[in-house]
């Protein structure tokens, strides 16, 4: 449990930082800037995905099978064979980017102004992986507190770095300001891969002094293939439809009428500035799903069903009571914070869409681990792989014609079949009927109490002379407290979460 505390802590304080790195980020760059630089994540996404996701698992799930037979110089073996592969496996893909990063940045992209960012991607990705591969090490040993760390403090030096950056060179054009953020980017992971090497000498220690018979080259090679490939190939699979999806949406608002200016302006106010506040509140589901992923396998391979629904039943309830108040409560007051903190006004649009599409998908990815800690991975990548093909058509038939507002409903739509149709799926698994009023009745009363008081809360502040952010913000805690009274009043507070 202490484990997945300190991940839950690092885990929201990262999100916190990134939070108010796009902030700052914002007034110093501008939404522009932000849009142009949140286009070229998806290629950045697809790229991992060719190259290392796969290897991250191989390497977290061989480390700890090595470890458990204390085969510790086989750890050794098998950090040098993945970084091998790696390298491999990115050579074609970086040098395909630098040759052609105009064409990629034209007719993939469609703006030419995110060639620099491009190119400045190569150096990023390969420390990226070199970084993650030894961090995972960290995850499959069960040795959190090093790969906590260093997540953090990425994120924090990145942060520093890109806004230091941007004001030592001043940009004077678009495509200088991004490459300058993806530069910054390069200069954190270069420091993370670093400390991450140094962290996993210091506990591994030497090699020529580690205890175990060791492996052979190819049977480390072929062990980590037969664990990336699969991985990889559905993670590469799902990736290039996300990422037509978001990398089509400048396009589809330019058909729609909009100038291509002001359509990269409001992809980067939804992708950059909307979409990670409503994320805030969802930063303990990575810690959630380390931990409940193993604990399910465990007890499937004893047969304990029973154990098995009851930790699906307290993860959800438990999370259902996080959730749902917190985006109800964002939905109509993170507007005029979101306006307050970034300085941007459109930051408040179509928020109760976008936050019930953020609920859906936190429950898809809360029954996607369930189906994975099952050895289901093959069902859950196939939802995984529907949903973001919906979503896709949706956001080709509805973005042009109704602008972002197609995007949060074709987003919102596509989650709910996410979260419906992994639920159906777990529910076949484990046998686990639906607890309704504990899930869902429940904490949607006393949110809906809660954000609907919150809100008239904040219209008699502003009507009193409060600033926008003061008054969202004591609207914000007004509404928690009365969301809490109501759950008591209830008596889920009562309840036991099994």
């Amino acid at each position: 449990m202490r484990a997945v505390a300190v991940l839950t802590l690092t885990g929201v304080l990262s999100q916190l930082v990134g939070f108010l790195f796009r902030i700052l980020l914002t007034r110093q760059a501008g939404a522009e800037i932000l849009g142009l630089y949140q286009l070229i994540l998806p290629l950045y996404s697809v790229l991992a995905s060719l190259t290392a996701v796969g290897l991250y698992t191989a390497v977290s799930n061989l480390s700890a099978r090595y470890q458990a037979l204390g085969n510790l110089r086989a750890i050794h073996q098998l950090r040098g064979a993945a970084l091998r592969l790696f390298y491999l496996l990115a050579v074609l893909p970086c040098a395909a980017l630098l040759i052609f990063s105009d064409a990629a940045s034209v007719y993939i992209l469609g703006d030419a102004r995110t060639r620099l960012g491009l190119m400045l991607l190569v150096p990023c990705l390969l420390l990226t992986g070199t970084e993650n591969l030894h961090k995972h090490y960290f995850y499959g040993t069960g040795r959190v507190y090093p790969a906590a760390f260093t997540e953090l403090l990425e994120q924090v030096l990145r942060a520093g770095a890109i806004l230091a950056l941007l004001f030592i060179l001043q940009p004077d054009t678009p495509e200088r300001a991004v490459g300058t953020i993806v530069l910054g980017m390069a200069c954190s992971e270069l420091i993370s891969a670093l400390l991450q090497l140094v962290l996993f000498r210091l506990c591994l220690g030497p090699p020529q002094a580690l205890p175990g018979p060791g492996q052979s080259r190819g049977t480390i090679t072929r062990a980590c293939v037969q664990i990336a490939l699969p991985l990889g190939a559905a993670a590469l699979l799902g990736n290039l439809l996300s990422s037509a999806n978001a990398i089509l949406i400048p396009r589809l608002l330019v058909q729609g009428g909009m100038e291509q200016s002001e359509a990269v302006s409001a992809y980067g106010v939804t992708f950059g500035m909307t979409l990670p506040m409503l994320l805030l509140p969802t930063a303990f589901l990575s810690a959630l799903g380390l931990v409940l992923t193993p604990k399910l396998s465990e007890y499937a391979a004893l047969g304990r069903r029973e154990e098995i629904r009851r930790q699906v039943r307290r993860s959800v309830g438990a999370s259902n009571l996080i959730l749902i108040p917190a985006l109800s409560l964002l939905s109509v007051l993170g507007g005029a914070i979101g306006a307050a903190l970034y300085k941007e006004p459109r930051v408040g649009a179509h928020l109760p869409l976008l936050a019930l599409g953020v609920l859906f998908s936190c429950w898809e990815s809360l029954f996607i681990w369930v189906l994975t800690g099952l050895n289901r991975q093959t069902a859950a990548a196939a939802v995984s792989l529907i949903c973001d093909g919906v979503q896709l058509v949706l956001t080709c038939v509805l973005v042009s014609r109704m602008g972002m507002g197609g995007y949060a409903l074709s987003f919102t739509l596509s989650t709910l079949l996410g979260a419906v149709l992994s639920f159906l799926l777990a529910a076949r698994e484990t046998g686990l009927k639906l607890p309704f009023f504990s899930w869902f009745a429940a904490p949607v009363l006393a949110a809906c109490l809660g954000s609907s008081c919150g809100e008239l809360m904040e219209t008699v502040l502003l009507g009193g002379g409060l600033s926008p952010l003061a008054a969202a913000s004591i609207a914000m805690v007004f509404g928690l407290l009365l969301y809490l009274a109501a759950l008591q009043a209830m008596g889920v507070g009562q309840q036991k979460t099994s």
